[in-house]
């Protein structure tokens, strides 16, 4: 491989401000797996957010690159899987395996798909110092032909457009809008682009935390919420904390901390046989790899308000929660997923244009 730019390439990132800013390029932000695509005719190279290759996880990917993108060129954009009219991460994260055996039979099962929102060089040239409108215009002339599963991100200059978006598209999945000033360069690792997430609160049962890395001082809260059964489901949890808390933490909650999970609902955290009827703590995961996911059981009696920008197949926090404040007003009873504003469902097809 032999391009312009090439890997590996650390994508231009975004900083959260409260509302969308004015006279901007906006764009649907989208809930998958950040990819930088190299092609240089057969040669397709997937790169993740943190540098590694995505390549062999994704083989059907591969081809239809190859078969859709021009012959040489450097794309970002996002791997998503769609199901039912939406966006469904949870099918995305299965994808990473080491089996090669499971790669090919879930390439079948549940296809991805690539949403292509920048275009890093094209042919011989690199376009990272290009402003964004002219690189956008050079993307949309690149991909005029293309089909699924290769998509062109949506994108629009018109700001009621994007609030409509804000509004509408979380129904398909997708996690807020995304705005671009209109000459930025391509700006490798830098928080020089803004997101605009969805923010909700929530009161959640905090029943246990597990230590920071650095001492004994929590590292995160576990939060949990009642099912229509009662049952307490581990939902999520709360980590962004000074250190200064994290110590203080420890000794609001000691008056909590059992000796060990007996008793606890999430006793049988450690049995992976468990988790097959319930969400607990700890479950093993191959992102979790080797990680110590112990954690220290409380009494399942306070409540926590916490924000929150979306739920992942509204069972659980998709990001982590933020901790807003102590809610002794409300009983552990009271936090059940009935609280959890649903947001009206959007067809994922009315967005990329397919059927």
């Amino acid at each position: 491989m032999d391009l312009p730019v090439m890997p590996p390439v650390k994508p231009m990132l975004a900083k959260s401000v409260a509302k969308i800013p004015p006279d901007m390029q906006y764009e649907a932000k989208w809930d998958g797996f950040r990819a930088i695509v190299f092609r240089d005719g057969d040669e397709v190279e997937l790169g993740s957010r943190t540098g590694k290759s995505l390549t062999r996880y994704f083989p059907e990917l591969v081809a239809a690159l190859t078969a859709r993108l021009p012959e040489r060129c450097v794309m970002d954009g996002e791997i998503v899987i769609a199901r039912d009219g939406r966006l469904d991460f949870d099918a995305l994260t299965e994808r990473i395996h080491p089996a090669a055996s499971r790669v090919r039979t879930l390439a079948e099962r549940t296809p991805a798909s690539f949403v292509a929102f920048d275009l890093l060089a094209l042919a011989d040239e690199s376009l990272l110092d290009v402003p964004l409108t002219d690189r956008r215009a050079l993307l949309t002339r690149a991909l005029s032909g293309s089909a699924p599963p290769v998509h062109l991100a949506p994108a629009t200059t018109d700001i009621d457009v994007a609030r409509q978006w804000f509004e509408q598209y979380e129904g398909a999945g997708l996690d807020g809008v995304i705005a671009k000033p209109l000459t930025l360069r391509y700006l490798q690792d830098e928080r020089a682009m803004f997101k605009i997430k969805h923010e909700r609160t929530a009161d959640v049962v905090v029943a246990g935390y597990r230590l920071h890395k650095s001492g004994p001082v929590v590292g995160s809260l576990l939060l949990g919420l009642h099912d229509d059964q009662g049952a307490l489901q581990h939902a999520g949890v709360s980590a962004a904390f000074p250190m200064k808390r994290r110590a203080e933490l420890i000794e609001e909650l000691e008056p909590l901390r059992m000796a060990d999970a007996t008793g606890h609902p999430w006793a049988a955290w450690s049995d992976e046989a468990a988790h097959e009827g319930a969400r607990l703590p700890g479950a093993p995961s191959r992102w979790s790899g080797k990680k110590d996911l112990s954690w220290v059981p409380l009494r399942p009696e306070w409540v926590a308000e916490v924000a929150y920008d979306h739920m992942e197949n509204g069972v659980r926090f998709r990001h982590t929660a933020r901790f807003r404040r102590w809610r002794p007003d409300r009983t552990p009873e009271s936090c059940t997923y009935a609280q959890l504003e649903e947001p009206v469902r959007y067809d994922l097809t009315e967005i990329l244009g397919t059927t």
